[in-house]
């Protein structure tokens, strides 16, 4: 189109102006002011609104699995997507031109024949005309949706008044002068209310059909384009069918006047039966899709680390909208494959029904990004049966902790801060002690569990875990009375930072209170009597397994904006809060509970054996915990790739002992998930410890020689005995 003089510019602006007062006062007698046309085309020049010049509508937010194709849902306050006119089918860009504006890329943002074919129309008594060219349908559409307006604004911009008409045709004007037809009509297909709640042809598309807007068939994008003049009452799925199928027939006529198709295709189009398939779009993590609604754990503790991320805000209201308003890509670290594992474990142990409940939580060494967070619940606000406050149905954060839930006592894998403060301290893995079945202490207690007024805990199987202990054994047997020792050589303040230093948090007032003012004399806290939670447990075994780098927990692949730009929230935030020796060195331990070896051969026997079966040897490490009286019973593995960590315990009542014959169950859906997440990766071995951090292994008596050892008949220790003697004299050192 060649550019027009000012001249004929401002001549047209006067009659496009007086023309629209015309058909104005032909539906609303008495609001004709001559004087705006002239005041519109002086003022042509006028700068843009921002909302037309920067469009700020919204659109929603997609998140999907870490495939980046998996959908896990989408949050939006309007079901809207932009898309470029490339991915726009031809069929459906012609359809709404032709049924719309047909001389849209003839005029320049008004439409003199289409004012004058409406004047008629009005002042005859035909159908009431607004003779609206596509581009001033945008520039209404567009004030009506800014969001920086105020709700009068946004209804200001639907007045039927004069006022609001010439100043949509200067709006339109103006933006004939910056953009090109394509670009209007891009943006008009993406603003554009279909019906049913979709807005713009991307959404309308899904909604009416399921698939993408490049799509769409001849029929298909007849109908949508139908739909703009009255999208309720030519809705076909909430309306009335027959004149929806009406509407697709004037518009596949348009279509045939204007030669973008033959009368033969409209013909042969009308027949089509009409072929809906309603796609309902997800908003939200209560949305999840029914069969996935377990994903809903994830999807929530994904929506509250949005919420405190400042990139997306300066406040949570802002963060919040932008989530619901700013069309970003999402790519989470979610990987259906292992959450499905950990999700059919968790419910083999507990079904959905149970009062209790097994979180399982599996991140990854070196990124802190999580894989799955799984618990025999139904993300849902359903009703719960009568009693059942939290059972089947729940969206508290049980898994990841906040809000009401602090967690969970995780028992014997707090032995593992024990440990690394000790290592860090210098303290080798060979320190011995000859653990005793109860061990009096130097911290005050009163009643159960106290000797004279001290503390005095107990090892929970004297006869498999007394005697003379180093690291090694002492961690795979779970030697409470050998980590109690440990701890008051290094100070329980160091444990305990220690643990906040791998992400342990304090979400209980109790523990919170305890860990600032009395660390250094929580000689408890090295037997996991604080509450923790699956994901904060896994992450801190992660940061071991990562050789002392810890990760803050990621539930992100990516974050893309609707303008494509990769924002730098996706990265994995790390930094080294152990040297990597020291945690090379827990690690040798750690191989000891789960059937494995140390780098020199010092495990002899551990509480979950059958993890080594389970990864079939692969190189694992893990520790279990029993809670005082198997309250709850957890496991925590790990292997380079993967960390996973589930606690059973019910989480309304405390009181409801889980029982410790539960453990092997825990240990096994552990074992599983570990299992599934390292399928198909290559084997990765362990470094070994340095000299410095090993020691001098001491070489005690045989066991049948030593306080308290078994009877040496007893099947059960006949080969430690064998064992031991074999030890004591080939040693090779």
């Amino acid at each position: 189109m060649l550019p027009r003089s000012p001249l004929a510019r401002l001549f047209t602006l006067v009659l496009a102006g007086t023309l629209a007062g015309l058909v104005l006062v032909a539906a609303l007698p008495g609001n004709l002011v001559l004087g705006f046309a002239a005041k519109a085309a002086l003022n042509s020049h006028a700068a843009l609104p921002e909302a037309l010049r920067n469009p700020a509508t919204p659109q929603r937010s997609y998140l999907y699995a870490n495939d980046g194709k998996t959908l896990v849902t989408t949050f939006y306050e309007v079901n809207r997507t932009d898309v470029a006119l490339s991915d726009i089918a031809p069929a459906m860009r012609q359809a709404i031109v032709a049924v719309e504006d047909r001389r849209f890329y003839d005029h320049g943002g008004t439409d003199l024949r289409g004012m004058f074919r409406a004047l008629v129309a009005n002042v005859t008594g035909g159908s009431t005309q607004g003779a609206s060219t596509l581009t001033m349908q945008y520039v209404r559409n567009v004030l009506k949706a800014d969001p920086n307006r105020t709700a009068e604004e946004r209804a200001a911009a639907t007045e039927q008044t004069v006022g609001r008409k010439l100043q949509e045709i200067r709006y339109a004007a103006a933006l004939e002068e910056r953009l090109s037809k394509d670009e209007i009509l891009n943006r008009y297909l993406n603003i554009a209310y279909f019906g049913s709640g979709a807005y713009g042809v991307a959404a309308a598309s899904q909604r009416y059909f399921g698939k993408e807007p490049a799509e769409l068939t001849l029929a298909e994008a007849a109908l949508l384009a139908g739909l703009v003049q009255s999208p309720e009452a030519y809705n076909p799925i909430n309306g009335d069918t027959d004149a929806a199928l009406a509407r697709r027939a004037d518009v596949l006529d348009a279509m045939a006047d204007t030669g973008a198709i033959t009368a033969a295709q409209a013909t042969e189009t009308k027949a089509e039966k009409l072929a809906l398939r309603p796609t309902a779009q997800p908003n939200g993590c209560t949305a999840v899709d029914g069969d996935h609604d377990n994903w809903g754990f994830f999807c929530d503790y994904l929506r509250q680390w949005w919420l405190a991320r400042p990139e997306f805000g300066g406040t949570v209201e802002e963060r919040r909208q932008a989530l619901r308003r700013g069309g970003y890509t999402v790519v989470t670290s979610l990987d259906p494959q292992v959450q499905a594992t950990a999700q059919k474990q968790a419910t083999a142990v507990y079904g959905h029904d149970s009062e209790r409940a097994l979180p399982i939580a599996a991140v990854e060494p070196g990124t802190g990004r999580i894989l799955a967070m799984a618990v025999n619940r139904h993300f849902s606000l359903d009703a719960n049966p009568e009693g059942q406050a939290n059972y089947p149905n729940t969206v508290n954060p049980l898994i990841s902790g906040g809000d009401d839930v602090a967690g969970y006592q995780a028992g014997s894998t707090f032995k593992m801060f024990t440990m690394l403060a000790a290592l860090e301290a210098g303290k080798p893995l060979s320190t011995g002690f000859d653990a005793p079945s109860r061990l009096p202490t130097r911290y005050p207690a009163e009643g159960y569990g106290s000797c004279g007024g001290r503390w005095c805990p107990a090892n929970a199987t004297p006869e498999w875990m007394d005697g003379y202990r180093m690291m090694w054994d002492a961690f795979g047997r779970s030697v409470n009375t050998y980590f109690v020792w440990l701890a008051e050589q290094v100070g329980p303040d160091k444990v305990v930072e220690m643990a906040q230093r791998l992400g342990i948090a304090f979400r209980a007032e109790s523990d919170a209170t305890f860990a600032a003012d009395n660390a250094a004399d929580w000689g408890a806290f090295t037997l996991g009597v604080a509450s923790t939670t699956p994901l904060d447990l896994a992450n801190a075994y992660a940061t071991v397994a990562a050789e002392g780098t810890y990760c803050a927990p990621l539930p992100v692949v990516s974050v893309t904006t609707s303008d494509g730009e990769q924002l730098p929230v996706g990265e994995p935030a790390c930094k080294r809060v152990l040297e990597a020796d020291v945690a090379r060195a827990a690690i040798d331990a750690a191989r000891c509970p789960v059937g494995q070896q140390s780098s020199n051969h010092q495990c002899n026997g551990g509480t979950a054996p059958a993890v080594d079966q389970i990864l079939g040897g692969r190189p694992v490490a893990g520790k279990t915990g029993s809670s005082e009286s198997n309250a709850t019973e957890t496991f925590v593995g790990f292997t380079p790739q993967v960390a996973v960590a589930g606690i059973a315990a019910n989480p309304d009542d405390p009181s409801d002992l889980v029982g410790g014959a539960v453990q092997g169950q825990v240990i096994e859906a552990v074992a599983q998930v570990i299992a599934t997440a390292v399928d198909g990766q290559e084997e990765q071995e362990y470094a070994a410890p340095s000299r410095e951090l090993v020691g001098e292994p001491r070489r005690p008596a045989p066991r049948a020689a030593r306080r308290g050892a078994p009877h040496p008949t007893q099947p059960e220790y006949r080969q430690e005995l064998l064992d031991d003697l074999r030890r004591w004299f080939d040693d090779p050192d």
